[in-house]
């Protein structure tokens, strides 16, 4: 790595960007992690983050690449959306296994893998992600607008349903965080002028609702729970600050669930929550880069250059930022389990990289255009 400080952090943003180019499919899909084997498909949750660091660093055609592969997903899947909306309005109940997956290949198709699929907040984070870019870009989301009005429908539907969290766990409850990607997400497509009246109105009604659900049943002391009717904390919580916006990021319950983290779970590396075993509960990069970026929004700025730095201290010899770090561990006795289970953790991670690289533009370490320009054919996946 490069010895000066600034020099450093500008390098591992343009690596950033050469690590998510080279894993990008033709398709447009990104690849999780490629040296990963259970990562190597696409989540709308990652991949929209992704999108949208690459939407702020000056590649808005990887971006739209990308929007487009959701779209297309949507779109094979239509039939099998209206069919729950209307075993839904039926009354059926629905096992979590019949629900769109979280997860798939980057040709779009569904993962043969057991896998924790039930998952909503990918559905609204890629809303929230289309709508930061068009905003950003001066760019129409007319080409998208079925897929667009297929996911109101089904989250307007589902929102209140349990499913897994970001971790892919504790399909019982209604997560927090969930409900923020799914009110930004729904906030956005309100404002979508190519919907219909009444697919934004439905957007408009459930992310009222999403607001008022968390307002009453998701703050404790003050601060926002991991899911509803809980006390429990979680750093994805962060996330319904920065950059969801379901509370307001200068405002007191923020502030406090800030203050809680600091707490409990954040140093410089952020874990994700008290009883996190897996691989040990190390500390999460990108959690950091999430932290990091809420830090920037409220003005922490001296904060915030902390969390840039560390993340950029965590990198591999080649530039590379894994998903996590085992420094400080929660629970060491659980790390070599997870070592003989699925190997050693995932490096690179490019929602790791993504989160740096929005920190680092938020803080004026980089500047669009970020890194090389795509190119045909360029990088590890593209055919």
């Amino acid at each position: 790595m490069p010895r000066t400080d600034a020099t450093r952090l500008r390098f591992l943003a343009d690596r950033s960007v050469s690590v998510i180019l080279a894993n990008q499919a033709p398709s447009g899909a990104y690849l999780a992690s490629p040296e990963f084997p259970v990562y190597r498909y696409s989540w709308f949750r990652d991949g929209s983050f992704i999108a949208d660091a690459m939407s702020r660093a000056g590649h808005p055609a990887s971006a739209e690449r990308f929007f487009g592969w959701c779209a297309r997903v949507l779109a094979d899947r239509s039939a099998v959306v209206e069919s729950l909306l209307a075993r839904r309005l039926a009354g059926e109940t629905i096992p979590p296994s019949d629900f769109l997956h979280t997860r798939y290949t980057v040709d779009g198709e569904d993962s043969a893998e057991d896998w924790w699929t039930f998952q909503l907040d990918g559905y609204g984070t890629w809303l929230w992600a289309l709508g930061e870019h068009a905003r950003r870009h001066g760019t129409s989301v007319a080409p998208y607008a079925d897929a667009i009005a297929l996911s109101v429908r089904y989250l307007a539907a589902l929102w209140s349903d349990p499913c897994y969290d970001w971790w892919e766990e504790h399909v019982e409850e209604r997560h927090t965080s969930t409900l923020g990607a799914l009110f930004a997400g729904l906030d956005a497509a309100a404002r979508f002028e190519d919907l219909s009246p009444d697919v934004r109105a439905a957007a408009t009604e459930a992310a009222t609702e999403i607001r008022a659900a968390t307002a009453a049943r998701a703050i404790h002391q003050g601060r926002l729970t991991k899911w509803l009717d809980g006390t429990d904390l979680d750093a994805s919580l962060v996330a319904c600050a920065t950059p969801f916006g379901l509370v307001e990021p200068g405002g007191p319950v923020a502030a406090a669930t800030v203050a809680a983290l600091e707490q409990e779970l954040a140093h410089d590396g952020v874990h994700r929550y008290a009883g996190d075993v897996y691989y040990g509960g190390g500390e999460w990069l990108l959690l950091a880069g999430l932290l990091g970026w809420h830090y920037a929004q409220v003005g922490r700025t001296e904060d915030a250059w902390r969390e840039l730095r560390w993340i950029a201290a965590q990198s591999t010899a080649d530039g590379h930022l894994a998903e996590q770090v085992s420094d400080h561990l929660l629970h060491p006795d659980s790390y070599a389990g997870w070592v003989a289970r699925w190997g050693p953790v995932a490096t690179p991670l490019l929602w790791s990289h993504a989160m740096y690289l929005t920190l680092a533009l938020a803080l004026g370490a980089a500047s669009a255009p970020v890194g090389p320009e795509p190119t045909r054919g360029h990088g590890m996946i593209a055919g």
